[in-house]
């Protein structure tokens, strides 16, 4: 055996040993200490070092399924074994299975797999899955499970695998008062169900809210021949006989991915409007013979597929967190860790959000950390494998930029660093910064380098201070970096921002929450006036009726007038820019148009356009652009990419609309 190999198998006996101990504690404890994301990673990492050297041990995750039952409940024999299923995360992994077979997508639901056994149309046992050729006898707590019913209009023998589960808005509302066997909190819905289902009381169960639906029939529904060769009529038999189902959808022979990824939509869209927990969605033949003929591994059936809904996980070491206030005061962390290769891209940072999350990852310099891409775009920190020796150290107790001591904010969801001196430097830079940006006031040539410069000089203390700049023209020119040609582009551009909009101008005024979208609401409502837009602030105008405008933004914009600061800025800086109008309204349109007074939407990756032009068309279509979907939404304009806006249009009825339709509709228009 050469180092190579020996260093495989012990990473192999080390993989099993960690595997095992995480099952045991996800299905024996029913308090896991990794997310299924961590597991399927590492499960993935042993099944292929087991390929590739040919050497598996007896208790190998991936030729046992489940747990092995302990005392406490009484144990029965499965005599067809419940196995597990294949996974992918990859379409075409799915079009392959396929193969131009007729097959079902249904929900894969996240429970404890249970089989009901029925004789005579009476209940006669129930059992959970176990370790696939054992389990154990729950028939005690059924009575406490919605969906199971107790007699049937069937007298033969039927078995019957389905999924006990907990839907989400009963496990947020019990999350907070139930424990696990391990005194904690429960992290998800599927070990709630879990502990409930396997618990000796059957009224703890009954308190839990548990349900059932069935996915599978292995014995019975066999009289007649069509029903006994079909899934999907054996699906809709179960319901005949007062069965709730996991839903489903029969495809057509030799569906097209597009086709595939529409109803995987749809399923992900029913699962999301009924509160279901689902963690991916089954694909599995229609064709109950053929399905019998595909055969099985130890591990899992060949006649069924999950198509799994979790990011790819990529293993590297944490080094660091890199703390910035933020204009608003609050002291944005961001992890900085070893480069790691995500779809062709160097990957090295990624935001922490808040102190809660680093408190619950126990991040500590050099511990081992999985990386994903969340939606294959945005770097997220998802676990830290070496948790334990968190250390609070790692926590600044003083503003990094000025050295004023650190706030805790415990008043929101989570907890934030912040802090509260006004005058911090960072922060007055990070507002300028935004001001001078391209969705603001657009000044090309005041970098924050610069910026910094020159607030560090004296001649920036507000924004109003940008347009008095040639005071220091000299003392600039003579700037290292600088000269007389600088000098003047950077003049022309300031003078060229006097000119400006509506729009770019309360952008650029900072309120919370008014960005490109909502102040594009507001341009449209109050014809490009300014003045009409302060005054409504200033006499309690409800913009509530706005759309896209919640509560939360509407108190935002009027805090932000009754500060007396901030109205003296609008009206200096107003006094300073000349405000040309941009409202749509004007804009002469065809009668024929089919976009005016529409709300568009956009999703996903467009080709042709930025998400900023794109909205910039729309609007010269007389049409308003929207910035989420909801039942005043009439159309969505769906580039590649799209995530959920495209899942909630299709269940609201929204039309979709590609970029290529709607150029070829805006061309009339």
């Amino acid at each position: 055996m050469n180092i190579l190999e020996k260093t495989h198998i012990n990473k192999i006996r080390e993989l099993t040993s960690r595997l095992n101990q995480w099952r045991h504690e996800y299905y024996i404890l029913d308090a896991p200490t990794v997310t299924d994301a961590v597991y399927d990673y590492h499960y993935d990492e042993l099944e292929q070092l087991e390929q590739d050297t040919g050497f598996r041990l007896s208790n190998s995750p991936t030729q046992t399924v489940g747990y092995t039952v302990v005392d406490g409940l009484e144990k029965t024999a499965h005599s067809i074994p419940l196995l597990s299923l294949d996974k992918t995360k990859q379409i075409r992994d799915i079009m392959k299975f396929i193969g131009g077979h007729q097959v079902l997508l249904m929900h894969k639901l996240d429970g404890l797999t249970v089989k009901l056994e029925y004789e005579d149309g009476s209940l006669v046992r129930a059992s959970t899955r176990g370790d696939g050729e054992f389990g154990e006898v729950i028939t005690h707590n059924i009575r406490a499970i919605d969906g199971i019913p107790a007699t049937i209009p069937y007298k033969q023998r039927l078995a019957v695998t389905g999924e006990a589960y907990i839907t989400r808005p009963v496990f947020e509302k019990l999350q907070d008062t139930l424990r696990d066997s391990a005194g904690n909190p429960y992290k998800n819905s599927r070990n709630m169900a879990a502990g409930s289902v396997r618990n000796h009381d059957a009224a703890v169960c009954a308190e839990r809210g548990v349900v059932f639906s069935a996915f599978g029939v292995i014995e019975g529904l066999g009289e007649d021949r069509q029903t006994s060769e079909s899934k999907f009529l054996k699906l809709m038999e179960l319901r005949r006989l007062g069965f709730s189902t996991c839903a489903f959808f029969m495809q057509k022979v030799r569906s097209t991915v597009l086709e595939i990824n529409d109803t995987i939509s749809e399923l992900r869209v029913l699962a999301d409007i009924e509160g279901l927990p689902i963690d991916g969605i089954v694909v599995a033949y229609n064709d109950i013979p053929y399905s019998l003929s595909c055969g099985q591994t130890n591990h899992h059936y060949k006649h069924s597929i999950a198509f799994k809904f979790d990011d790819d996980l990529y293993e590297t070491v944490f080094r660091s967190i890199e703390w910035t206030p933020s204009r608003s005061g609050e002291i944005a962390p961001v992890a900085i860790f070893d480069t790691v290769e995500i779809d062709g891209c160097d990957v090295s940072r990624a935001s922490l959000h808040n102190l809660t999350f680093i408190k619950q990852l126990e991040l500590k310099a050099g511990c081992r950390i999985l990386i994903s891409k969340r939606n294959q775009i945005i770097p997220h920190i998802e676990s830290n494998l070496d948790k334990g020796d968190f250390d609070g150290n790692i926590i600044p107790r003083y503003c990094p930029c000025c050295k004023t001591p650190t706030r805790i904010d415990r008043s929101g969801a989570a907890e934030t660093l912040c802090c509260d001196n006004t005058d911090c430097a960072m922060q007055t830079i990070r507002k300028f910064v935004h001001f001078v940006g391209k969705k603001a006031m657009d000044i090309e040539g005041l970098s924050e380098a610069t910026l910094a410069k020159f607030i560090n000089r004296g001649w920036l203390r507000d924004f109003t201070d940008i347009y008095r700049l040639d005071e220091y023209e000299q003392e600039i020119v003579d700037m290292d970096g600088f000269g007389e040609n600088s000098w003047q582009r950077l003049w022309d551009a300031i003078q060229r921002s006097r000119h400006t909009n509506f729009e770019r101008f309360v952008v650029a005024m900072d309120i919370p929450m008014v960005g490109r979208t909502a102040s594009r609401e507001l341009n449209r409502y109050f014809n490009s006036d300014l003045n009409a837009f302060r005054d409504a602030a200033g006499m309690g105008f409800n913009f509530t009726q706005l759309n896209d405008f919640g509560t939360t933004l509407h108190n935002n914009i009027h805090e932000w007038f009754r500060k007396g600061e901030n109205i003296n800025l609008w009206e200096e800086l107003q006094n300073m820019v000349n405000i040309k109008s941009n409202n749509t309204a004007t804009t002469p349109v065809s009668a024929d148009n089919p976009f005016a007074g529409r709300t568009v939407v956009v999703t996903g990756k467009l080709e042709h356009f930025t998400r900023d032009t794109i909205n910039d068309k729309i609007t010269s279509l007389g049409a308003i652009a929207g910035s989420s979907v909801n039942k005043n939404t009439d159309y969505l304009i769906c580039g590649a990419k799209a995530g959920s806006k495209l899942d909630k249009a299709q269940a609201l009825g929204v039309t979709v609309l590609t970029e290529q339709e709607f150029l070829s509709m805006s061309r009339s228009a």
